[in-house]
Parts: structure tokens; C-alpha cells; sequence
């Protein structure tokens, strides 16, 4: 059976990331593995205090889990780790390092985000348990991939669904364009790309029986999402990986997610768009 793999160096901050891989593993009835990172020389204390502690969460969750240490930056092991046949998702914290090495090597999630293909959760904080999940659909394929396994997580946690697409100011005069932007406030019944993308995402979500609504916002996108994010008060955010895309339009577009992730309060699930998973899923579901 696949395991949930989480990632922790010891530091304070990669508490939240253990706390929910624990009611996870106990939610959806899978294995949790916990790796320790020793990213330099003389941190076995840290890490071997935190695996005494979530040793006992594990315990007291009566989930079957696995313990496992790695020595290296966690850029490279995380990465290496998820790759693993026996790795369904990951789950990591910020890793709490210093200011200065943070200004000269940058954020790890952005470095661990490029890196790793599996679905990836990012956990600042969290709030337990989670009953109220938003799923970011821009109308591409990887939305879609993101949202199915938001409907999966939702049907083992009990929980809600809000939909949420922004519409960004456009300056595009085309029929698209044009029905979009006029009809932003009813965005699901149109025939617009964005509209039959949602109407799919709540069929995904009525035919596996989770209870789903629409929200559509019309702004810049970034704040749009950090709006829904306070207003609706949700214990996860789901969004598409921006590696999901190849094109050079990837290049000059901004990083949404990530700048989303970092700032957020919350869980952040992260999932690309894998054309053979989909053409697998696809085959199995019929």
C-alpha cells in the first residue's frame, strides 16, 4: 500500500506538516512514512526529539507508520523520496532555516515544488479537523486533476467543496473574451471554457457524493484567491501546479501558486497534470 511521506529537520516549524499527515493517514486508512532530513552535521538531537513526539501522535492515532533518516539538503532528499514507487503524496513545512541562508538559496518549497511530481502539501499551519476545502479551476486540464483529488480527500474528510475561478482584467476583444468577461458572475452556465470546466468539477463532485458550490471572483488573481481564503475561513487550499504547463507562456507568467503557498494560513495541496495518470484514471473510472 502507498504511503503518505512527510519531511521534517528538526525545527518547530515542521510540526503542522506531522500533525496533519497523522490525521490523514488516520482519515484515509494508509501508512505514514516520517523522514528526517540531517541537513548538516550535529542535528540528530532536534530530529530525534521530533520523531519521539510524532511517534506518539502516531501512536495515539493507532496509524501504521515508518520512520526513516536521510542525510543532505532537503531540495535533493525530498524530491528522491517522493519519486519512490511506495510514495502516494508528500507533505512538508517551512523548514524554519535562517534569514540569510533563506536570502541566498531562496525558499526551499519553490526549489521542492519544481522538483517533485507527486501531489505536494505545503503546511504553514493547520487547523484540525478539515471540513472546508477550496479548489482554485482556471479552465486547464490540471485544474481538473487537482480538483478529482480534492473530491478524494474531501470523501475521507467529511468536507465541503467551494469552486473558485478569478477572472483577471482582460483587454482581449474575442467572442471568448467577451462572454467571459460580461458573464463573470455566472460563469458556470456559460459556454465558455472556464464554465464547462466548472460544470465538470461539480459532476466530479456529485457523482462521488461530496457536497460542492461555485464561487467565481473577478480581479487580480493572486488577491482574488487570498480574498476567498479569509472571507470563506477554509482549512485547505487545492491549485494546480504551474509545471503542470511546458509552453514558453509558463515562462513570462507569473507564479501563482507559489506566491499563493507561501503567504497562505493553511494547507496548500499542489498537483500537476500527468497525461498518462489522466489517460489511466480515465480507464479505470470507464
Amino acid at each position: 500500500m502507498k504511503s503518505l511521506y512527510v519531511f521534517t529537520n528538526g525545527n518547530e516549524s515542521t510540526w503542522p506538516s506531522i500533525e496533519l499527515s497523522a490525521w490523514m493517514s488516520a482519515q484515509m486508512k494508509v501508512p505514514l512514512t516520517l523522514v528526517g532530513v540531517l541537513e548538516q552535521h550535529g542535528e540528530n538531537d532536534p530530529v530525534e526529539e521530533m520523531f519521539s513526539r510524532a511517534v506518539s501522535l502516531f501512536q495515539q492515532h493507532e496509524i501504521d507508520y515508518a520512520l526513516q533518516l536521510e542525510s543532505g539538503p532537503a531540495e535533493a532528499i525530498v524530491p528522491r523520496k517522493a519519486a519512490e514507487q511506495a510514495a502516494e503524496a508528500v507533505l512538508i513545512s517551512p523548514l524554519g532555516r535562517p534569514p540569510l541562508r533563506r536570502l541566498l538559496t531562496g525558499r526551499s518549497f519553490r526549489h521542492i515544488l519544481a522538483s517533485v511530481e507527486k501531489p505536494l502539501l505545503y503546511v504553514p499551519a493547520v487547523e484540525l479537523p478539515v471540513r472546508k476545502m477550496l479548489v482554485c479551476l482556471g479552465g486547464l486540464g490540471y485544474g481538473l486533476t487537482v480538483e478529482s483529488l480534492a473530491v478524494r480527500l474531501a470523501q475521507a474528510f467529511g468536507a465541503t467543496l467551494t469552486l473558485l475561478t478569478v477572472v483577471p482584467p482582460m483587454d482581449l476583444d474575442y467572442p471568448e473574451a467577451r462572454a467571459i468577461r460580461q458573464n463573470w458572475q455566472r460563469l458556470a452556465e456559460t459556454d465558455t471554457l472556464p464554465g464547462r470546466t466548472l460544470r465538470q468539477a461539480l459532476e466530479i463532485a456529485r457523482q462521488a457524493g461530496v457536497e460542492a458550490r461555485v464561487v467565481t471572483r473577478q480581479g487580480e488573481t493572486v488577491e482574488e484567491i487570498r480574498a476567498e481564503l479569509r472571507d470563506g475561513r477554509y482549512q485547505m487550499l487545492c491549485m494546480g501546479s504551474p509545471y503542470s504547463s511546458h509552453s514558453l507562456r509558463q515562462l513570462a507568467a507569473p507564479n501563482i501558486t507559489v506566491e499563493v503557498a507561501e503567504n497562505a494560513a493553511c494547507p496548500v495541496l499542489v498537483a500537476r497534470f500527468l497525461p498518462q495518470q489522466a489517460r489511466a484514471e480515465n480507464k479505470a473510472n470507464g
